[in-house]
């Protein structure tokens, strides 16, 4: 649906003056010099511009004039900038580009990768007491971690240098300064050389490590590889032999503590034999009881005789007496039993047989302990014997030293792309501090 003007508003855009023209004044953007010109009077106008718009209803068109719009011109901070790419950021470049791949020696890589491994202990120690763990080492991620911070070591890499020459192999390509080695140097030096020629990536969940080993020449690449896995090998072992020496050392300083225990108690028993002259205490005991259970069946059997012949016969009966007699002699001699088996005081040597009996079951006691113990240790020294002469722990390499046929480092492209790209940043902040402090003025 049409929009419905005002009828003042209709017969105006229908009146002879069909198009109307605004036209505004282009005014200087700054202030104006004393001549008469502008700031900017190098630069010339182009012109005002002008744009037609058409009126809706078929009114005519409006048309409207804009300021000229100004033709810019190289400024000599333009120029500066410009210049500062070229030094900071092209040259650098250009050199950078010129250096590797015109003066840079191609170099070669060697991969390995393997992990620490550790066996565990056979079935047949386990029968022995029980004993289920007696290698002594810590596990094997435990290791992986020290073998990493060892092959990043200075000894490893003065053991190596002295076996392959480390610094005759690394400075070969005398036209590279960069990426070859100074013989001059120290030991130092030559460990910084060594962690930028040998790349290690360790995983620590999986326990795998990865060497990646750099030379000028494929085979000496495989070789410092080599001697790499070689002295991680003796380091591991190393680590295993000391774990198993303390091991046997532990156990069989606990086997002599449990020898000299049984010792002792089987010494104190045989004292105390030697000393009552008894044997077994508790055989005696035993005799003892049975003695002392036949006199009151004895005495039982007498007193009803007694009271039999006391109901039958007569007062002063010479069997009366016999049996009173019998009675007094069975009593005395259980009451003597009684003594000797502890009941009823102590006898006139104080040594009743419950004494004898209570500190030779003790004694007893403290030999099948020390005999248990003994058992024991015995049983864990041999464990740590046989533990000993197997290899708990060994380096298990699932990737050996490889060969390369090709060479990939360094690598150019990817040198090149990081050279401009830290240069062109490092050049935008500058030019973006110089235009901001100018602003600021």
């Amino acid at each position: 649906m049409n929009e419905q003007l005002p009828a003042s508003e209709n017969a105006r855009l229908r009146s002879p003056a069909k198009s109307a023209t605004v036209k505004r004044k282009a005014e200087p953007a700054g202030p104006v010099k004393s001549d008469g010109r502008p700031p900017h009077a190098a630069i010339k106008p182009s012109g005002p511009k002008v744009e037609t718009i058409p009126l809706p209803l078929g009114g005519g068109k409006l048309t409207e004039s804009y300021p000229p719009v100004l033709q810019s011109r190289a400024q000599r901070r333009h120029w500066g900038v410009l210049i500062s790419f070229l030094l900071c950021v092209l040259s650098p470049v250009i050199v950078t580009a010129t250096y590797l791949y015109t003066y840079a020696a191609d170099q070669y890589a060697s991969t390995l990768a393997f992990s620490v491994r550790s066996e565990g202990v056979g079935a047949s120690i386990e029968l022995l007491g029980g004993i289920t763990d007696l290698s002594g080492s810590s596990s094997s991620s435990s290791d992986t971690d020290i073998l990493f911070d060892y092959i990043q070591s200075q000894n490893l890499v003065t053991k190596i240098d002295d076996r392959l020459d480390l610094r005759a192999i690394w400075s070969r390509p005398a036209g590279d300064p960069v990426f070859s080695y100074d013989t001059s140097g120290t030991i130092e030096d030559l460990l910084d050389h060594w962690e930028r020629m040998i790349r290690i990536s360790y995983d620590s969940g999986t326990g795998l490590m990865e060497v990646r080993t750099l030379a000028f020449s494929p085979e000496e690449a495989t070789l410092i590889a080599r001697e790499i896995f070689a002295e991680s090998s003796a380091m591991i072992n190393k680590l295993s032999d000391v774990a198993r020496q303390d091991t046997i050392r532990y156990a069989h300083e606990e086997l002599e503590g449990a020898v000299e225990r049984l010792r002792a108690a089987r010494q104190d028993l045989t004292r105390f034999r030697n000393h009552n002259q008894i044997v077994d205490p508790t055989a005696d005991l035993q005799s003892q009881a049975g003695l002392l259970g036949s006199l009151q069946t004895q005495l039982t059997t007498t007193l009803i005789d007694l009271d039999l012949l006391r109901d039958t016969a007569q007062t002063g009966d010479p069997r009366i007496i016999q049996n009173e007699r019998r009675v007094a002699v069975i009593e005395a001699r259980i009451t003597a039993e009684r003594r000797k088996l502890g009941y009823g005081g102590r006898g006139g040597s104080g040594n009743v047989m419950a004494t004898l009996v209570g500190e030779y079951e003790g004694l007893v006691v403290d030999r099948e302990f020390a005999e248990h113990s003994y058992t024991a240790a015995l049983a864990g020294y041999d464990a740590a014997q046989a533990e000993a002469r197997r290899k708990s722990l060994y380096l298990a390499a699932h990737v050996p030293p490889t060969t390369a046929e090709k060479s990939e480092y360094p690598q150019r492209k990817l040198l090149l792309f990081l050279v401009a790209l830290f240069l062109f940043l490092g050049w935008s902040i500058l030019v973006l501090i110089y235009y901001a402090i100018r602003d600021r003025r």
